[in-house]
C-alpha cells in the first residue's frame, strides 16, 4: 500500500519501522527539527532520522500551506496513519488518502481522549486499558472506531512498562486496520460511552500532596514515572526548603489513618524511609536530592540529613 505517515516521536519511529518492514511505499510527514535539551543545536525527530537512514521520502512542514498539500495529494496515498505526530492535522489533509487517515491512540476510546492517555490511566488507578485505531476527524479523538484491543494493567506497571506493552499492541491494531482496508471493510463504529480526557500536564503535576491516600500517591508515581517524576519539599528538618525527587516508592501500609501526614514515621534498615499519608504510608527506597545524583534512600538516610519526625 501507499502510506502517508504522520509521526514525530520515538514511539512513532517504531510504527514506521513496522510499516517499512512490510514493504509499503511510504511518504513521511514529521515535525520540524527542534533545539536539543541544552538549546545549542537543532535535533531531528526520530522519524526523520529513520527516514534518512532508509531512503524514505519525508517533509517537515511548519504549516500545511497549499504547496505542501499539493505535494501530499500527488503522492496518491491509499491510507494515512498518524502516531504521535504532535499537532492537529487539518481536514483538507487527513481526507487526502483513498481510505482517509486513521490514528493509533493508547486508550479504549472514548476514555482518555487527549495527549496523555497512558499517564492518566495509571494516575486514576485503572486496571484495564488498550489501543484504538480510529478515523481522524475535526474533533479531538472523536472519530469512528476501526479496531480496539484491550490490555490488563498490572499493579506494578508504570508509564514506561505500560507503554512497552501498548506499542506492539498498537502495531497489531495498525496492521489489522490496513487489512480491513485491503478487504474493503472501511466502515467504523461510533464511539459509545461518556468521554474522559487526558490533557498534557506541567512539571508541577509531580508535586506530592501527602493529605491523599497512599494508593493515590503510588498511582501518581506510576503515571508520572517517565516525566516529570514525583517530588516533595522538606518543610521541617535540616533540609528545610530543599526539594527531593522520589525515584522509587511502594505502598508500605494502605490502611492506617494518620493525623500528622507528610511526616517521616520510621526508617527501615537497608530499605529506606517511610512517610505517613492521610491514609496509609509510603516507603521511599530511592531518591534524588536537590542538585545531587540518584541514590538509595537508605544511603541518603545514613548521611544524617533526614530523620524520623522530619516533615514534607
Amino acid at each position: 500500500m501507499k502510506i502517508l505517515f504522520f509521526g514525530t516521536a520515538q514511539i512513532s519511529k517504531t510504527y514506521l519501522e513496522a510499516l517499512h518492514t512490510g514493504a509499503n511505499e511510504i511518504f513521511v510527514v514529521t515535525m520540524p527539527d527542534k533545539p536539543s535539551l541544552r538549546g545549542q543545536k537543532l535535533a531531528p525527530p526520530a522519524v526523520k532520522t529513520y527516514s534518512l537512514e532508509n531512503n524514505i521520502k519525508f517533509i517537515q512542514p511548519e504549516n500545511f500551506v497549499p504547496e505542501v498539500i499539493e505535494e501530499l495529494r500527488n503522492f496518491n496515498a491509499d491510507a494515512g496513519i498518524a502516531v504521535a505526530y504532535g499537532k492537529l492535522i487539518p481536514e483538507r489533509v487527513f481526507n487526502l488518502p483513498k481510505y482517509k487517515t486513521f490514528n493509533i491512540h493508547f486508550s479504549l476510546l472514548p476514555k482518555y481522549r487527549g495527549a496523555a492517555p497512558v499517564q492518566y490511566a495509571l494516575l486514576n488507578g485503572e486496571t484495564e486499558t488498550g489501543v484504538t485505531s480510529f478515523y481522524i476527524e475535526k474533533g479531538l479523538d472523536t472519530g469512528d472506531i476501526l479496531i480496539q484491543k484491550k490490555l490488563f494493567i498490572e499493579e506494578k506497571d508504570n508509564s514506561e512498562t505500560l507503554f512497552n506493552k501498548l506499542i506492539p499492541l498498537g502495531i497489531e491494531a495498525m496492521d489489522e486496520t490496513l487489512e480491513l482496508f485491503c478487504s474493503g471493510k472501511l466502515a467504523g463504529k461510533p464511539q459509545v460511552g461518556e468521554p474522559t480526557f487526558s490533557p498534557s500536564f506541567k512539571k508541577e503535576k509531580g508535586h506530592l500532596d501527602w493529605s491523599k491516600k497512599a494508593g493515590e500517591i503510588y498511582n501518581q508515581f506510576r503515571g508520572l514515572y517517565l516525566w516529570p517524576g514525583i517530588y516533595s519539599v522538606v518543610s521541617k528538618g535540616v533540609l528545610k526548603g530543599k526539594r527531593i525527587k522520589f525515584i522509587d516508592i511502594e505502598i508500605f501500609d494502605a490502611d492506617s489513618k494518620n493525623k500528622d501526614f507528610g511526616v517521616i514515621s520510621s526508617i527501615e534498615k537497608d530499605r529506606g524511609f517511610v512517610v505517613s499519608c492521610l491514609k496509609g504510608k509510603i516507603l521511599v527506597s530511592k531518591v534524588q536530592p536537590e542538585s545531587k545524583p540518584v541514590m538509595s534512600a537508605w544511603s541518603f538516610i545514613q548521611g544524617g540529613q533526614l530523620a524520623i519526625g522530619d516533615k514534607f
